[in-house]
């Protein structure tokens, strides 16, 4: 596909962050080109403060570029992206809500559901309870978040970002916080509903096993001011189940990753 006929498509784009004062600010990416096709799940990896956040940030509408441009599905970026979903390494659930009511928030600031909200409440709920069936939540929508260990509210978040049906879903580090056993279960969850409702991913995170086991392709960033210095495709049949972890192919993968992260900080 040409770059405009990409599902995400990011061009020559540089970002400076300039505060108050005067001062020239700091260039947090310069020259970055990136393409995403719909449907596909790319992971983006670098050394820390390469801007894989401000790419995160440049791609849902958030920041826009001082240069260059920024297209999701055909348009250029001008505001915050309502096709896109989000989860952070922080679940940030609201403790006053009921979990199954934090998963409904984005169904009130988001149109159409927002003038849908009080006619179709009933639908919304069951959807919020099928989605939390689905990653293995069921029956805790009646709970409050502090009631939910931090693997099931990281969960609950999951849920939060895919109530809306969005065609992009985000992940900034979602399973960073989380114990090694919890982590590798949530990529599970995230594979089989990536598989099962296809939509566009990007997957910032340190955590280069996550990457291979997750992605598709694979981007690695330089040094500030970040730009793509690697695209490393995964050519790893799906289903793919967590004993790849242990096999010589993923293992020389993850180490050739390391391998460009360790020249990227030089």
């Amino acid at each position: 596909m040409s770059s405009d006929q990409s599902f995400i498509s990011i061009n020559d784009v540089s970002l400076r962050y300039k505060p108050q004062g005067g001062d020239e600010g700091t260039l947090a990416v310069d020259e970055l080109n990136l393409r995403v096709e719909k449907g596909e799940f790319v992971a983006v990896v670098g050394p820390s403060g390469c801007g894989k956040s401000t790419l995160m940030k440049l791609a849902t509408g958030l920041h826009f570029p001082t240069t260059g441009s920024v297209r999701i599905d055909g348009d250029e970026v001008k505001g915050p992206v309502k096709i896109a979903g989000m989860a952070f390494q922080n679940p940030v659930m609201l403790p006053w809500r009921k979990t199954a009511d934090n998963i409904l928030l984005p169904l009130e600031i988001v149109q159409p559901h927002r003038r849908q909200m009080r006619s179709n409440k009933e639908q919304y709920r069951k959807l919020a309870d099928e989605l939390l069936a689905s990653v293995g939540l069921e029956g805790a929508g009646s709970q409050y978040p502090w009631q939910l260990s931090g693997g099931m509210q990281q969960r609950a978040s999951l849920c939060r970002a895919l109530i809306h049906e969005p065609e992009l879903l985000m992940l900034d580090e979602p399973f960073a916080a989380l114990d090694a056993f919890t982590r590798e279960e949530l990529w599970c969850v995230i594979r089989d509903l990536q598989a099962e409702k296809g939509f566009t991913t990007i997957l910032v995170t340190h955590d280069l096993r996550e990457a291979v086991f997750l992605a598709d392709r694979i981007f690695v960033m330089s040094a500030r001011p970040g730009r793509i210095l690697v695209e490393r495709t995964v050519d790893i049949d799906r289903p793919r189940e967590l004993d790849l972890l242990y096999e010589k192919f993923f293992v020389d993968i993850v180490h050739e990753l390391r391998g460009h992260i360790a020249e990227a900080r030089k």
